[in-house]
């Protein structure tokens, strides 16, 4: 915790006690301002009075008064309807924002830089593997914000330290001052649009990371989806240095991995490669997106391409998204547990062959039919949970399917069947397809449980310590 002294003497209330919310609190008042806390949940509120946060009813509260409303990203800014809270700031003139931009002011106020990192897919991993690159270079870095630590938990901001956080449009619609020195969009689909209204209203949100760049900043910017494209084009407006980034297609200009060998290019002429397909934490398209843009905001910040390789064979990947814990015999061992319908299960059903496939939980609607075109990577599947009976009978004839269970089970059995079956680069992969709510209270304590019995396997050897979490940022 440290002050937020870009506020000292102003008068904030703040709205939402949650993690970000009450470490915001604190760090105001440890910066010199007058706070006034709330939530609509009364519990919240009464947790909030037990340990001392500077509680007042903002209902009765004149927000002429204050300077500024900081605002949970939970809360509806807009869609469906503004909040009370944003209504009444709005009424009385006062800027309405979230504990990141306060961090944001802290920083560059600091002298620290900021690589700013949003979009509808891949943030989380790109934010992770983006801090991991830079600290394995020896920069002095911190990550947080959506993924990890809230951004006042992390450590006070200092000339050249460099901040990676993960920013969902929700925090991003709470940063009217976002200037990243790095922002990064890595895609753009269908989501949030309850609270941001329509895709048009949520693409703008995600454009603000580049919207106060100028000369100087880069800007890494996904250009295989056409609302990301448009973004890339408005960005070039701003004097920053645009670098575009596919998978799908070769740049002459820009970033690109389509057969997951990076190439960056500078007008047609080959600047840096890099093979990704032999990383085991940055096997499939999505993740040479994830890669591409690690590499670009490495470089961004000086980064030679050599040290980008070395950390990149070195990341462990997040907890539970297609995270390689262990091998026995030549045979690995992914915890996909995320995977928690069919959609997510393509991506790692797509990125192995040979695959001993651990699968079920409470199906999704739809089941796994839309995954039947993968099924030929599958060499044999083990069912556990409530879904065991639905997807048997989906799979049909397509490979051997055994009903374990349990995961222990499907694990054991998994194990005997490739190594009886001595596939080349066979892989035990829990990519379930399912909730978990069955058999575990969610899906991080079912990946924990197949990292535990991986684990326990005669002769493993482990790539990860400790239980699924040890290798989250």
């Amino acid at each position: 915790m440290f002050p937020a002294a870009t506020f000292d003497g102003k008068s904030v209330a703040v709205f939402g006690l949650a993690r970000s919310g009450t470490a915001a609190i604190e760090a105001l008042r440890l910066g010199g301002a007058e706070v006034h806390a709330w939530d609509d949940s009364a519990p919240a509120v009464e947790k909030g009075r037990a340990a001392g946060l500077p509680i007042s009813d903002l209902h009765e509260l004149d927000f002429s008064r204050l300077d500024a409303l900081v605002l949970s990203p939970g809360v509806p800014l807009t869609h469906p309807e503004p909040h009370w809270t944003v209504l009444k700031a709005r009424h009385a003139g006062i800027e309405v924002i979230g504990d990141t931009e306060i961090f944001a002011r802290e920083a560059a106020a600091a002298g620290a830089r900021i690589v700013g990192i949003t979009g509808t897919n891949g943030k989380s991993t790109t934010t992770a593997l983006t801090g991991h690159v830079l600290a394995e270079a020896g920069l002095d870095v911190d990550v947080g914000g959506n993924i990890g630590k809230a951004v006042f938990l992390l450590r006070p901001p200092a000339k050249g330290r460099v901040y990676v956080l993960e920013l969902s449009s929700f925090q991003i619609d709470l940063m009217p001052g976002l200037k990243p020195d790095v922002g990064i969009l890595t895609n753009i689909t269908p989501d949030h649009l309850d609270r941001h209204g329509s895709m048009e209203n949520y693409a703008a949100v995600k454009a603000r990371m580049f919207a106060r760049q100028g000369r100087g900043d880069t800007a890494l910017c996904g250009v295989d989806d056409p609302w990301c494209a448009a973004v890339a084009r408005q960005a070039r407006a701003t004097g920053a240095d645009v670098r575009e980034v596919s998978v799908t297609r070769e740049l002459a200009d820009g970033i690109s991995a389509p057969d997951g060998v990076l190439s960056d290019r500078r007008s047609g002429v080959a600047k840096a490669e890099i093979d990704l397909r032999s990383m085991p934490a940055l096997r499939g398209r999505h993740n040479w997106q994830n890669a591409a843009m690690a590499y670009g905001a490495a470089r961004a910040l000086g980064v030679e391409t050599a040290r980008i390789a070395a950390a990149m064979k070195s990341f462990p990947g997040l907890a539970h998204r297609m995270q390689q814990v262990g091998r026995v015999d030549g045979i690995a061992f992914v915890n996909d547990s995320k995977a928690t319908n069919a959609d997510a299960a393509e991506k790692a059903l797509s990125s192995f062959e040979n695959i001993y496939w651990i699968a079920g939980g409470i199906a999704k609607a739809g089941g796994i039919a839309p995954l039947k075109p993968l099924f030929p990577r599958v060499a044999r599947a083990y069912l556990i949970g409530q879904a065991a009976a639905e997807f048997a009978s989906t799979l049909g004839g397509a490979m051997p399917v055994e009903d374990c269970g349990t995961l222990e089970k499907a694990v054991a059995a998994a194990l005997r069947d490739a190594r009886a079956e001595k596939r080349p680069g066979a892989v035990v992969l829990l990519s379930p397809a399912c909730a978990s709510f069955d058999q575990y209270p969610n899906f991080e304590v079912r990946g924990d449980a197949f990292v535990k019995a991986v684990s326990q396997l005669p002769g493993v050897d482990m790539t990860i310590t400790g239980d699924a979490h040890a290798a989250r940022t």
